[in-house]
């Protein structure tokens, strides 16, 4: 399961109404790609359908879709938003990660 922040779910809800998505009927989805300075990256976008292969979760009233693959890499993971001195965005707390690197966009097993 992946655990969103209420100052994540906040932003998530603004975003999505600015760029013409529903957060009640619509979704955030969540993945790893290959890439980074630590060898994996997440993704973060709004879709508004899922598919079968797709894990479907909802939490503080954000539905989230994560694929087969990107789950086993964000199990346990809680989704944030910062928005102070350091830079703003959303941050990914991974348990699963054992290095990051120093932006935290990236990180390795």
């Amino acid at each position: 399961m992946i655990k969103v922040s209420e100052t994540a779910r906040q932003k998530v809800v603004t975003m999505m109404s600015e760029e013409g998505f529903n957060a009640s009927t619509d979704f955030v989805r969540v993945g790893v790609k290959s890439g980074g300075c630590s060898g994996l990256s997440y993704e973060l976008k709004f879709d508004k359908s899922s598919t079968d292969s797709d894990k479907v979760f909802e939490d503080n009233t954000v539905r989230i879709i994560v694929d087969k693959k990107s789950f086993l890499y964000l199990v346990g993971t809680t989704l944030e938003y910062s928005g102070g001195l350091n830079g703003k965005g959303f941050v990914f707390n991974n348990p699963n990660a054992q290095r990051t690197c120093g932006c935290g966009e990236s990180f390795s097993l």
